[in-house]
């Protein structure tokens, strides 16, 4: 046994700064690449994919893909137990470390990768799980989630393809905002929604840096309001030809 263990030295080469996700790729002994957060009184290391902590549960990638196996093979009567419960919390919490840990590093691909991978998880233990308040504990994280997710895919977008993607991806997503609204009778609460806003500013601010007008969905989207549908037709087309 070493004779320290200790991992001051760690500690004091890379400050903890308060109110900041400091986040790196570091390399590991067999070569592999994992990804560092400093904590307040330490480092988190997690594995850059799959499940972060590494474990693979009853060997699958995640316990999500464990509990969609489960549920496959039990059909219509699967229910969550209060352990399968606490081992999703443990997963969810996983996934939120690493996501804002590749926001802080920029790779937005890999960050809506892992705010896909939280959503559909979520959806999954709302539809098996029977206790109301767990599912609404969880349920007031999805806007949150949702936006790291529209945030992410919309800055990939923007190095994949420019800010008229990076455009439509907020569109997209401010419309998944909509409807989770409604679906709660709460789309007066829609427009002051902090999160609805930093989107539109987003929007806003690439729309002003790259010099983007009105993209060609948005285009379609006030003449179909507008009732102009000659000019409807001719923009879908113009899109359909786009996406050819």
């Amino acid at each position: 046994m070493a004779k320290y263990q200790d991992i001051d030295r760690l500690l004091k080469d890379w400050p903890y700064e308060p109110g900041e996700v400091l986040a790196r790729i570091a390399k590991a002994r067999d070569g592999r690449d994992v990804i560092q957060m400093r904590v307040e009184m330490g480092i988190l290391q997690m594995e850059v994919n799959r499940r972060p902590d590494g474990q693979r549960p009853n060997g699958f990638d995640t316990y999500y893909d464990h509990l969609l196996a489960e549920a496959l093979h039990a059909g219509k009567e699967f229910e969550l137990t209060e352990e399968q419960c606490s081992e999703a919390d443990r997963e969810f919490m996983q996934y939120y470390h690493r996501r804002i840990c590749w926001l802080s590093l920029r790779e937005f691909h890999l960050a809506a990768r892992d705010a896909d991978h939280t959503l559909a998880f979520m959806d999954f233990v709302a539809a098996h799980c029977n206790d109301e308040e767990w599912i609404v504990s969880h349920e007031q994280y999805r806007p949150f989630v949702m936006f790291h997710q529209v945030q992410a895919r919309a800055l990939a977008k923007l190095e994949d393809d420019g800010a008229e993607g990076a455009i439509g991806e907020i569109n997209a997503g401010l419309k998944r905002f909509h409807d989770l609204f409604a679906k709660y009778d709460a789309e007066e609460r829609y427009e002051d929604d902090e999160l609805v806003r930093r989107l539109e500013e987003l929007k806003e601010s690439l729309r002003e840096h790259y010099s983007v007008g009105r993209t060609l969905d948005e285009q379609l989207a006030d003449a179909v309001a507008a009732e102009q549908y000659e000019l409807a037709a001719k923009l879908r087309d113009q899109l359909s030809r786009r996406g050819a």
